[in-house]
């Protein structure tokens, strides 16, 4: 798959940092430092990205002055309504335009290998690659249910205890651009957001095929203030030839 193309989510409030994102975007809270948003552009481009695109809105100057001078061609896109990853995903529509592309959120740490890993299951008929997470109970997240390796129910926050599956989406996944299609069509959830989940579940209801990508390198949401520690810890863990 020539995939060279990832695109970035990086405009949410960051509420779950409370005053630690009160002035300052959650991408660009500092890791051993240097920015979230830094090591997940850098390990982008140790996959082979070419080109990203960055959907900004909170703060979102803060994130185009940081990397004025990165050495990859960014794109920017500003959501204006923060109403899910659905309408974040379509505001950079016409970056992605008909090519296939990664998508991951400004806050998830990944390897490398964990990207290329994505990027070679996306071939036809595949329209879309999930990455998932063991856990013990995916409540927090999303459900990922599979057979043989194929995708066939994804839900997203069920309620705790419910789950008869242990895989979670770690918030990465490979598209092919039918997505945007059926992202268009997403309806509002009962928590109120348009969500990535249900234009996957979208594409399951309409027998397209969508893959599991099991992670197994070095993999974190950084999306409270405790998890900044624990991410260092994994940074400074990493084989020093990883960005």
């Amino acid at each position: 798959m020539n995939l060279r193309k990832a695109l970035v989510l990086a405009a949410g409030k960051g509420t779950r940092m409370g005053s630690l994102t009160r002035e300052l975007p959650k991408p660009l809270l500092p890791l051993g430092g240097k920015p979230i948003l830094r090591y997940v552009l850098d390990r982008l481009a140790g996959a082979g990205i070419q080109e990203i695109g960055i959907v900004i809105g909170y703060y979102g100057d803060q994130i185009r002055a940081h990397l004025k001078d990165y050495p990859l061609p960014l794109s920017f896109y500003v959501q204006h309504d923060l109403t899910g990853t659905a309408r974040a995903t379509l505001t950079g529509r016409s970056f992605c335009g008909a090519d296939p592309f990664l998508l991951t959120f400004g806050d998830i740490l990944c390897t490398p290998a964990d990207y290329g890993g994505l990027i070679r299951l996306l071939e036809p008929p595949a329209e879309a690659v999930a990455g998932v997470k063991f856990v013990d109970d995916p409540a927090p997240g999303a459900a990922v249910y599979e057979e043989q390796g194929r995708v066939t129910r994804i839900i997203e926050k069920p309620p705790p205890g419910t789950s008869t599956t242990h895989w979670n989406s770690a918030g990465v996944y490979a598209f092919a651009p039918r997505i945007f299609e059926e992202l268009e069509r997403v309806p509002l959830s009962p928590r109120g957001e348009y969500e990535i989940t249900s234009a996957i579940a979208q594409l399951l209801a309409a027998h397209h095929t969508v893959r599991m990508y099991a992670i197994s390198g070095r993999w974190m949401d950084v999306g409270r203030p405790e998890d900044l520690r624990c991410a260092e810890s994994l940074i400074a863990s990493a084989p020093q030839n990883e960005p």
